[in-house]
């Protein structure tokens, strides 16, 4: 019996053991479903914060209950650890770390690199890497493939294959490369990571076969495409067409507004069309960690080949100019008041990116507050689900900032994230100015849509 079908074996009657590196928004939920589905897992993460709360069943994500941490960590076959050496006790290893934008918005792939570095010091036969991180197409071929080949051949004389190539290992013979972009929508109650269709793309068909295998039993439904390029590049379609659409639908608010138009009432009248639409809303900025920087690797990858993507990169300046022309609102309501933005207090409503999570990744809360406080504003924020900031790699002086209660003791109110507990906020009850990016409020008399 050769690597792949011993592989196989394993993934089939689920005796294959799944490691998974990085245990945020991705990771966690991948590790969880495997666990649940009866495989024995063994993450990693470097944060030890993250070990010791899931070793003592406790979540550190919102949308991710303890209860079901405690349930699976009762089981002596799911483990986490901090201790990377451990990683050739793995028949998959997969890759969820992060992706970000350097500070001239180039990839940033040193999470990646660094990894991918690790696994290759402990690589040994047999294993299937997986990485799911999103990144600009052609990194698993041309970053991690020559890794991984070039990677110390160990002789342990467990497969009688190993003496036969002594000197290097080969993708689909040896061990089994693929990319599987993930697919995560933190707190989405319809679409979770069982549901929500797989896309693989092998170095080889065997690595394909080999991933397909271990995906298929624990999502309903697997995509094989051609290579690790298509499925690189289908991940990067998906968020660019998100990012171009709102950059639409922000770039028509500022032109409606200037009509006297309501640019929510609008979208809310055109998806009425049961072909042809589909909504986008308008907002603050672009946050989590896909669609504000997925974009941005493909067109720093398309000017390798000699190309512009013009298109894209409007979207990009639209999406990132939104917390100026907030802030612009901001001073103009404040104006309204007789007040300037210098001296005032604001109360900036929501750090999450998006409405109901926890996940401030690129939020755009953190570029408004930044702003408000250059002009001379003391800022505060509020948000239900983040009492206090952690540690992030752009706003680090941020980090043990705390969440205060909502009062009516500030010059203005900034509601920057769509929270239910927002939405049915009594809005009327506060005499100061409110700026609302995301149509929230409902019933006030000192409202300003921004």
């Amino acid at each position: 019996m050769d690597l792949r079908e011993e592989l196989l074996l394993k993934t089939r009657t689920r005796n294959a053991r799944v490691g998974v590196i990085g245990l945020g928004y991705v990771g966690l939920p991948l590790l969880l479903e495997f666990a649940e589905a009866g495989f024995p897992v063994l993450g990693f993460d470097n944060d030890k914060n993250k070990i010791l709360s899931l070793s003592g069943g406790k979540s550190y994500i919102k949308h991710i209950s303890s209860e079901r941490i405690a349930n699976a960590a009762r089981n002596s076959n799911f483990q986490v650890t901090d201790d990377f050496s451990r990683l050739p006790e793995a028949d998959a290893v997969i890759i969820c770390v992060p992706t970000p934008l350097g500070d001239h918005r180039e990839p940033d792939l040193s999470y990646v690199e660094d990894t991918a570095k690790t696994i290759q010091k402990y690589l040994r036969r047999g294993q299937l890497i997986s990485l799911e991180s999103t990144t600009y197409p052609g990194t698993t071929e041309e970053i991690l493939l020559p890794l991984f080949e070039s990677a110390p051949i160990k002789q342990n004389g467990t497969s009688s294959h190993e003496q036969n190539h002594p000197q290097k290992y080969v993708a689909g013979v040896d061990f089994f490369l693929v990319f599987s972009p993930e697919r995560e929508d933190p707190n989405n109650g319809t679409f979770t990571t069982r549901n929500i269709p797989k896309v693989v793309g092998g170095v080889t068909l065997a690595c394909s076969e080999v991933a397909q295998s271990l995906y298929g039993a624990v999502i309903k439904t697997v995509v094989p495409v051609r290579s690790p390029r298509v499925a690189e590049a289908t991940k990067i379609l998906e968020n660019t067409f998100r990012a171009v659409n709102i950059a639409l639908v922000n770039e028509l608010k500022i032109a409606f507004m200037k009509m006297g138009i309501d640019i929510w009432e609008v979208i809310e009248a055109a998806k009425t069309k049961p072909f042809g639409f589909m909504p986008f809303y308008p907002g603050p900025g672009l946050g989590g960690h896909c669609i504000p920087i997925d974009p941005f690797y493909l067109t720093w990858k398309a000017r390798e080949y000699g190309l512009s993507t013009r298109f894209i990169e409007l979207a990009g300046e639209i999406n990132t100019s939104m917390p100026e022309f907030v802030v612009n609102r901001v001073a103009e309501a404040l104006n309204l008041a007789g007040k300037t933005v210098k001296g005032s207090k604001i109360l900036v409503l929501g750090l999450a990116y998006k409405g109901n999570v926890d996940d401030y990744r690129e939020s755009p809360s953190f570029h408004l507050i930044k702003k408000l406080e250059i002009l001379g504003a003391t800022v505060e924020y509020n948000d239900p689900f983040i009492p206090e900031i952690g540690r992030t790699r752009e706003f680090p002086e941020y980090e043990g900032k705390k969440s205060v209660p909502i009062t009516d003791d500030y010059d203005l109110i900034l509601v920057a994230t769509p929270h239910d507990a927002y939405r049915s906020l009594d809005f009327s009850k506060f005499t100061c100015q409110i700026v609302d990016t995301r149509n929230v409020v409902n019933h006030s008399a000192n409202v300003i849509k921004a």
